[in-house]
């Protein structure tokens, strides 16, 4: 018999027993279904990850907080009080980074610019403001984010901020036009806000600022930016009355190194300041963590789908040696005909191969066809802030080893009825009632 003749054998034989093959293929497909759509998440996070990373304006940068350790758990109790490194529950400044265990002083900040390594240094001004508003439009609270210098805006309309110009500019998000009374992202480029913000005697101010810019929603957040002119301004306004006994502190610091430092390089940066009591990050390495968090889950759901396989394969299992049993008689006469058990054995094993074909392809299948429609429905709604994460996408190679190590199972699973059927006695068989 030649390998077409065993195949289409094989393919035959495999519905002489319908109901008993539809329910291992079943078993088979909950499990190629399942590691298909956890692969299409993981393909999807992965990609919108990779995009955001490479929209990095300075990849030569990263932000730098002094290490925890005041209110860390420890056997030993809580860590001696050092006013030095305490924030101020005063106004201001001091009260915007109230309540933080560990702040940077000046003298954190001349440190770490000592460091190997490390160009330049930027301390996070500490502003707070209190609302924007355009014109006679209602006053909203507005997010402000001053390290601006550290990412690059996924743009919806206008241009980046200018860490230049001594125009104080703002770049808004998406989601402040409705409210701000803005028609479009167009129309507000250009116009001017306005931003209340009080002083350290408690005194409002309002400062005028250019919309340079509208950004989509991404991960690193979804609020306004300002540039360092604007961010000066502010600083100023809101120390305005603070006596000069009070201590200028900062929640964290942007520092630059050389462009084109290696991976290694920057990891010795790193554990240089660590050493040193600072924990430095990375844009990638904030994002890193989110995908940590989201290929647990992908892992968890991926275990579920082993599982299932691992079931499949026992109804494998079940499914060739009944079909061996049955099909007893017509073994011998195979064999007593001049078949050897090589190919009696390749007959049983296709026809696992083919089950686990047939099952993970339509697991494949309609998952891609399942998902696409999930994925299109949260991109237009629950995920409309985060524009270009398609949370589902399907990788062609990612599709063909799922299908390719699902039938390598399947063929794993037939080999003890395969080898059973091909060890037959011809003899034996054909008096086999």
């Amino acid at each position: 018999m030649k390998l077409v003749d065993i195949l289409k054998t094989a393919i035959s034989a495999t519905f002489r027993s319908k109901l008993r093959t539809t329910l291992t293929v079943v078993a088979i497909f909950i499990g190629a279904f399942t590691l298909t759509i956890t692969s299409a998440i993981g393909t999807g996070v992965s990609s919108y990850i990779t995009t955001q990373v490479s929209s990095i304006g300075a990849t030569n940068a990263m932000t730098v907080t002094k290490a925890a350790d005041a209110a860390s758990s420890s056997s030993s109790g809580p860590k001696k009080y050092d006013p030095s490194t305490s924030a101020s529950s005063t106004q201001g400044q001091s009260r915007a980074v109230s309540g933080q265990a560990s702040v940077l002083t000046s003298a954190d900040i001349t440190k770490i610019s000592s460091t190997k390594g490390v160009q330049t240094v930027s301390p996070s001004a500490q502003v707070s403001p209190d609302y924007i508003q355009y014109g006679t439009h209602g006053k909203y609270v507005l997010s402000l984010s001053t390290n601006s210098a550290l990412t690059k805006a996924d743009l919806a309309a206008g241009s980046q901020l200018s860490s230049t110009s001594t125009t104080d500019q703002i770049l808004l998000p998406t989601t402040y036009l409705h409210n701000l009374g803005f028609a479009s992202a167009t129309q507000a480029v250009g116009q001017t806000v306005t931003i209340g913000i009080t002083d350290y005697t408690g005194t409002s101010h309002m400062q005028q600022a250019t919309v340079v810019g509208i950004q989509n929603a991404t991960l690193f957040g979804g609020g306004a930016e300002s540039n360092a002119a604007l961010t000066s301004a502010l600083e100023s306004i809101q120390k305005t009355g603070q006596p000069a006994s009070v201590k200028t502190n900062y929640a964290s610091a942007t520092i630059t190194y050389k462009t084109g430092t290696s991976a290694t390089a920057v990891t010795q940066l790193k554990n240089t300041l660590k050493t040193e009591g600072y924990t430095g990050q990375t844009v990638a390495d904030q994002l890193g963590s989110f995908e940590t968090v989201i290929n647990a889950i992908i892992d968890v759901l991926d275990a579920f789908a082993v599982i299932a396989l691992i079931a499949a394969g026992f109804g494998i299992i079940n499914t060739l040696l009944m079909s061996v049993q049955e099909r007893t008689r017509e073994i011998g006469l195979m064999k007593a005909m001049g078949m050897g058990g090589g190919r009696i054995y390749a007959l049983f094993s296709f026809e696992a191969i083919f089950i686990g074909f047939l099952g993970s392809a339509l697991g494949a299948g309609i998952a891609i066809g399942v998902g696409t429609l999930i994925s299109n429905a949260l991109a237009g709604s629950f995920l409309s802030a985060l524009p270009g994460l398609h949370i589902l996408q399907f990788a062609p190679s990612s599709i063909a080893t799922i299908i390719l190590v699902v039938m390598a199972i399947a063929f794993l699973a037939g080999t003890l009825p395969a080898r059973r059927a091909a060890r037959q006695n011809p003899i034996e068989a054909l008096r086999y009632e």
